[in-house]
């Protein structure tokens, strides 16, 4: 997913950084079965992300983003993001991540996307928040953690779910160094990485910080 002007695919764009987490839409394979829909999560929970830069706690308040709460607990539950890079680190403006390293993985998930929310909270330094493309009703399984105060994807609509509460020295040092993502940038093409997974990354970008499993501690 993009950010690309929030979302998709497309011409004209803001500059990079202040491009929003977007998603690019991606042709998928037809694989097993989509996942279900997701259950209703907690009102309040916390995922703890392990990662090569070390430990950070996410809290989810599922009052500010009802679907998006909801989702990501199913995909946490899921173990969907152990092993998942974050392949898109713009210093001064977010991290992004949620592309599985397991191309089938991401096929299963291809076009498994969520209705919108309303805008509850904003995008303040630490929100963490889903990615989506263009379209109304695109956020699948890529999120971002907001690295400064990006309010102005609030009339985006950008829902914030939650935001770190412990750890954000370790958010602030995930490597930045390939910075945009392909085509505007030298970084990762989105195309790619779902349809090659985690060797298309190790073989191209190897000194991406990555998360070794995400759970839900309470």
């Amino acid at each position: 997913m993009l950010l690309a002007a929030c979302g998709g695919e497309a011409g004209d764009a803001p500059p990079p950084e202040s491009t929003p987490p977007a998603t690019q839409p991606a042709a998928a394979p037809t694989p097993e079965p989509p996942p279900a829909a997701p259950t209703t999560a907690p009102a309040m929970y916390r995922v703890r992300f392990e990662t090569s830069e070390g430990d950070f706690v996410v809290e989810v308040d599922r009052s500010m983003a009802p679907n998006g709460a909801d989702r990501f607990h199913q995909l946490v539950s899921d173990g969907f993001y152990t092993d998942v890079r974050f392949f898109r680190v713009i210093s001064g403006f977010m991290a992004q991540f949620g592309i599985n390293g397991d191309p089938a993985v991401n096929a299963r998930w291809t076009g498994n996307t969520i209705q919108d929310d309303p805008v509850v909270g904003s995008n303040t330094r630490g929100t963490i928040t889903f990615a989506m493309t263009s379209q109304p009703n695109s956020r699948g399984t890529q999120l971002f953690i907001n690295l400064v105060d990006n309010v102005n994807l609030d009339a985006s609509g950008f829902a914030p779910i939650g935001r770190v509460v412990e750890g954000m020295d370790v958010v602030d040092r995930l490597h930045a160094g390939y910075g945009e993502g392909a085509p505007r940038g030298a970084g990762p093409d989105q195309a790619q990485l779902r349809s090659q997974g985690n060797a298309y990354l190790t073989q191209n970008f190897p000194d991406l910080d990555y998360i070794e499993r995400a759970t839900i501690v309470q």
